[in-house]
């Protein structure tokens, strides 16, 4: 009885002394409601009307919010596979939510004006529905909560399924396709024009390179985004009939240096250099399974050293590493058609992985050739553009700007690394890639354009950074800005608002001058 009691009391408390709770916003991905057991199914507590009260309440909520709770992609992936591949026991129950799917909702919507149930009619839709998703999942649910969440997802599915327009699954940190790859809705008829808008630029046998950064600019379709970034990086040239050439001669060139340089990185002069890059190069993006790979971590080992070996002005910066990995990703997405992030670099062939590595090392050098100003000694672009964006911020968002003179925090405390790195450590890759989409389409895209698009950056949080009122919440704020969940559409917005800022002031330095 003592014990039945101690159960009881827990339950009515919804804040269980040492529970794991998943903090939403942070760096890394959500935890999964499902991973988190309570009780066996066999020793579950029986509860009393009142917890049955409270949970059915919960469960209507949860199941009203239900696109609020990040599930696994596992369940879309299990609903969409062939009717004749499910057990048969799922048959029955799977068209029987479909059909009720409707009636269901509205029941949802309506529950206000619905007749009240009784205490036993919602414990035993409650037990029904415990075995009927013990039976769909082939395994033993451990908790009354894990069961009706682990429904409601099965629920929320097939609403995502019928409802229109569909809405579009944003992937989680660790997620680097974009959507228009695998996991995202069908192509619109407006994607698909787009697409071969695309095609006829590139197959024509001199390509308007103009005509292709203005395409670019809104973003580029993931089938062609590879050979664009090839051509807007100036790394290949845009008569059709050269491509190929100079793509052998670049690449046979890359593999000269190798050759000739990479013994180096064991000489006293080099070795300081070969191991900060060896140290860096496991940082970069640590969550994603792709860049773990010690087939991908000595790609990325020989780019980075061979060019900072040729460009001893700057040599290597802790920062660069960051800014090889879209341009890997990209290249190696032409090869691969699932989700690249888990994809195994050794199932390539060894003449696909070096052609990857060698227009990875062309590309990166042509964008940093442009930048390279920020990792010479001392950094002078960087200083220099987070002074600008300083000034900037005083004249479009003075309020912002006031509250940071106020509780003493710099620029230089939280947008050098903006400026270091591209806005890669505060964006997702998947949104650093749509982003990158733009600097190429942009003119002086990365060394110009990212000023605005830091402004913008800095503006989107006005709310929360003038709700805060002290040094340290302010620096934790900008450090770790809640970006988990953006994809193409934030994305697309922070460009315009980059645009605009762009267009009223990098021409008028005086405009809204104090």
């Amino acid at each position: 009885m003592a014990t039945d009691n101690r159960i009881n009391f827990w339950r009515r408390n919804s804040k269980v002394p040492g529970s794991v709770q998943p903090v939403y916003g942070a760096q890394h991905p959500p935890l999964d409601p499902r991973l988190r057991r309570t009780y066996p199914k066999e020793t579950k507590p029986k509860f009393n009307n009142l917890n049955t009260k409270k949970a059915s309440s919960f469960h209507e909520f949860a199941r009203s919010t239900n696109d609020a709770w990040d599930i696994d992609d596992e369940e879309d992936e299990d609903f969409l596979a062939p009717a004749s591949s499910l057990p048969s026991g799922l048959h029955s129950s799977s068209s029987h939510n479909q059909q009720n799917e409707v009636a269901h909702s509205e029941t949802e919507v309506s529950h206000r004006l619905a007749p009240p149930r009784t205490d036993a009619q919602t414990l035993q839709e409650e037990e029904e529905e415990d075995e009927e998703f013990d039976h769909v999942n082939s395994k033993v649910v451990k908790s009354s909560s894990d069961a009706h969440l682990s429904a409601s997802s099965v629920r929320s599915t097939l609403q995502k399924q019928q409802s229109l327009p569909v809405r579009p699954i944003i992937p989680l940190v660790a997620r680097i396709s974009d959507q228009n790859a695998s996991g995202a809705p069908p192509m619109t008829v407006r994607e698909k024009s787009r697409l071969d808008k695309f095609k006829q630029l590139l197959s024509s046998p001199n390509t308007d390179l103009e005509e292709l950064r203005k395409h670019s600019w809104s973003g580029i379709p993931r089938e062609v985004r590879p050979i664009t970034w090839r051509l807007l990086s100036g790394y290949l040239p845009a008569n059709k009939e050269r491509r190929e050439h100079v793509l052998q001669r670049k690449r046979e060139e890359y593999f000269g240096f190798i050759e000739q340089y990479y013994h180096s990185r064991t000489d006293e002069h080099f070795k300081d250099t070969y191991r900060q890059i060896h140290i860096d190069i496991p940082r970069t993006n640590p969550l994603i399974p792709l860049f773990q790979q010690p087939a991908v971590q000595e790609v990325f080992e020989r780019i980075l050293f061979i060019w900072a070996i040729r460009h001893p002005a700057s040599g290597y910066v802790q920062g660069i590493n960051d800014l090889v990995t879209p341009f890997f990703v990209v290249f190696l997405s032409e090869f691969v058609t699932e989700d690249v992030e888990n994809f195994e670099m050794a199932a390539l062939p060894l003449d696909t992985q070096r052609n990857i590595e060698a227009d990875t090392f062309w590309c990166m050098s042509k964008l940093l050739d442009g930048i390279q100003d920020n990792y010479t000694f001392a950094q002078p672009g960087i200083q220099n553009k987070v002074k600008a964006l300083e000034e900037l911020v005083s004249r479009i968002d003075e309020d912002i700007h006031n509250h940071f003179k106020r509780y003493e925090v710099e620029y230089l405390q939280f947008a050098f690394r903006w400026m270091n790195n591209l806005l890669m450590r505060e964006l997702p890759l998947r949104c650093t890639i749509r982003l990158w989409d733009t600097y190429q389409a942009e003119a002086e895209g990365f060394s110009h354009f990212h000023l605005y698009v830091c402004a913008a950056f800095l503006i989107e949080w006005r709310k929360e950074i003038l709700s805060m009122i002290d040094f340290q919440g302010l620096l934790m704020l900008l450090q770790n800005l809640p970006t988990i969940h953006w994809g193409n559409e934030e994305v697309g917005l922070l460009l315009a608002e980059a645009y605009r800022l762009k267009y009223m002031f990098a021409d008028a330095p005086s405009h809204y001058k104090r």
